[in-house]
């Protein structure tokens, strides 16, 4: 028996994008490009420092035309008056989400739940900025009166992907006679590696925990307040550890003076929290200045997302081709490919904000969502990604929609690495979407029994993201854009953005699961077979008592 539509896939836009999907199947990137000469310039748009050609995407001007109606048929308009407005859009924690209030200027006025949050924001910005200048200067002095040369960020998700991506990205903009870290991963071997050539007396370190209960963070913090105090001894404690934290009572417990707590708020998301307090490390990394000019890159995005129509809205358009790519044509995942080293880590940072805000297959009414939701999102710089899985990418049988995302003006002008770095970013774009075909391959005279194995399909989607170089701003920019990107699907889609209650269920067992691990004597395991005999393999390998 076929189900009743419900929601937004009852809905006359979204009958009509089906039905045009149906007729628009057969048609290809040549024949577009042939057929069209105004495509190029017309599927293009530059905001900011940004400029963007999804004119190689497989779409038409219909296509765009009718994603546009959807989102308004999904109310997307009044979701983003909402957010902005600080209304509960965080339905199932009955929270705002509030992060476009991190970068808000001065003097603008944000509410939630009636408060006024801007001038909140704002002091503790100036508590960061007047921190981070005394530990630059040297004049912040550890226990034994050296200044500090180390910093060691310790957290976990976005209080860690953040800080240490943006820090990675924005290294120009530096001391690079400093040293900077991060530590996340229970895994002893993480902050074993962070701390073992440091010397105590000249290292901070900034522990990131809204709670200060988060499992992974406190074990790590644990371990290296043993060892700085092994090495000066307790009272050393408050001159090398600040925290990123509201828990002031667990703070002072730990031995960190309340004075040196940075706070945040219910309404700021963990991955959507780097340019909050969380930023700390990153603000000591590259000073308040510099700091200040990357919130002023995601709050021109802010506003343009805000208040351009949708067909001219940068966010709103990468979201509609996901929702085409992944709910209509069946793509599985979303390849982001940096054609700069220094943001080795921004397909990482994207993994979280995209997976884990769209990762959702219940609606915001509980009710099972019907079609394909959140991507699987991947990728790493170019050119190393051409000599890896570029081959799927151009002759697989997925379809995987790409952003490549270059600079026209290197961080690190040597020779001819630039030129050649992004003629390998067009031509990639090129070659994707346009392929060769088997004639063009005969006409070069490859013997025929290889034609096939050398000719391209093309088709391959690609969105160009083009800016004139990596600064602070210009950062901040890219990541407000994909941030808006995923509200933008989630509101078409009719999903929470904002929880993350599939991460808990693991943590939760795994709570269970370490004092079995560690008993005396056999524990009762109440498990599944599978994880009962995993646990007594363990014991035994570990030579625990009682395990068999």
């Amino acid at each position: 028996m076929r189900r009743e539509r419900t929601g937004i896939t009852a809905t006359p836009e979204w009958g009509a994008l089906e039905s045009h999907r149906r007729v628009w199947s057969h048609v290809t990137l040549r024949e577009l490009f042939g057929e069209d000469p105004g495509r190029a310039e017309r599927m293009t748009l530059e905001i900011g420092d940004l400029f963007v050609d999804w004119s190689k995407n497989l779409v038409t001007d219909e296509t765009m035309h009718g994603l546009v109606r959807l989102a308004g048929a999904a109310g997307l308009r009044e979701r983003i008056d909402a957010m902005l407005a600080g209304e509960a859009v965080n339905v199932t924690e009955s929270r705002t989400a509030l992060h476009v209030a991190l970068r808000a200027p001065e003097g603008e006025t944000i509410r939630v739940a009636g408060h006024d949050v801007v001038p909140e924001v704002h002091e503790v910005l100036r508590r960061m900025s007047a921190f981070a200048d005394t530990v630059r200067s040297g004049a912040w002095r550890g226990a034994t009166g050296e200044p500090i040369r180390a910093t060691v960020n310790v957290g976990i998700g976005g209080s860690d992907l953040g800080p240490a991506m943006v820090c990675e990205a924005l290294r120009d903009f530096g001391d690079r006679s400093r040293i900077f870290r991060f530590v996340s991963n229970v895994d002893a071997t993480d902050v074993w590696e962070a701390t073992h050539d440091l010397d105590p007396a000249t290292t901070l370190f900034v522990v990131c925990s809204k709670t200060f209960t988060t499992l992974e963070t406190l074990t790590n913090a644990h371990t290296a307040r043993a060892w700085l105090v092994d090495a000066l001894g307790e009272d050393a404690v408050e001159r090398h550890f600040v925290a990123v934290s509201t828990n002031a009572e667990a703070v002072a417990a730990f031995g960190i003076d309340p004075a040196n707590m940075f706070g945040f708020w219910d309404w700021v998301g963990g991955r959507y929290s780097v340019d909050s307090a969380i930023g700390l490390s990153l603000m000591l990394a590259i000073g308040p200045e510099h700091f200040r000019a990357f919130l002023e890159g995601f709050r021109l995005i802010d506003e343009h997302f805000r208040d351009a129509p949708f067909e001219r809205n940068l966010p709103v358009l990468l979201g509609l081709l996901w929702t085409w790519y992944g709910t209509f044509l069946g793509a599985d995942t979303h390849a982001v490919i940096p054609y700069s080293q220094h943001l080795e880590r921004f397909p990482a940072y994207l993994q979280q904000l995209d997976m884990e805000s769209l990762g959702k297959s219940v609606d915001q009414d509980g009710e099972p969502v019907p079609f394909q939701t959140g991507a699987v999102v991947w990728g790493t710089p170019g050119t190393n990604g051409q000599h890896a899985y570029f081959q799927l990418l151009h002759q697989g049988t997925k379809l995987v929609p790409v952003d490549l995302i270059g600079f026209a003006r290197p961080s690190h002008d040597v020779g001819e690495h630039h030129d050649l770095l992004m003629a390998n970013l067009f031509a990639q774009a090129e070659a994707l979407a346009f392929g060769r075909r088997a004639a063009e391959v005969r006409a070069d005279g490859v013997s025929p029994e290889q034609v096939p194995h050398r000719t391209f399909a093309g088709d391959r989607p690609t969105t160009s993201i083009l800016a004139t170089e990596l600064t602070p701003s210009v950062l901040g920019q890219l990541i407000a854009l994909y941030e808006h990107k995923v509200f933008t699907q989630a509101a078409i889609w009719n999903i929470d953005p904002f929880d993350q209650w599939g991460v808990e269920l693991g943590k939760t067992l795994a709570g269970r699961i370490a004092p079995e691990l560690r008993a005396d004597g056999e524990p009762d395991l109440e498990h599944d077979a599978s994880t009962n005999a995993l646990i007594r393999r363990y014991r035994g390998l570990r030579g625990r008592e009682g395990s068999r």
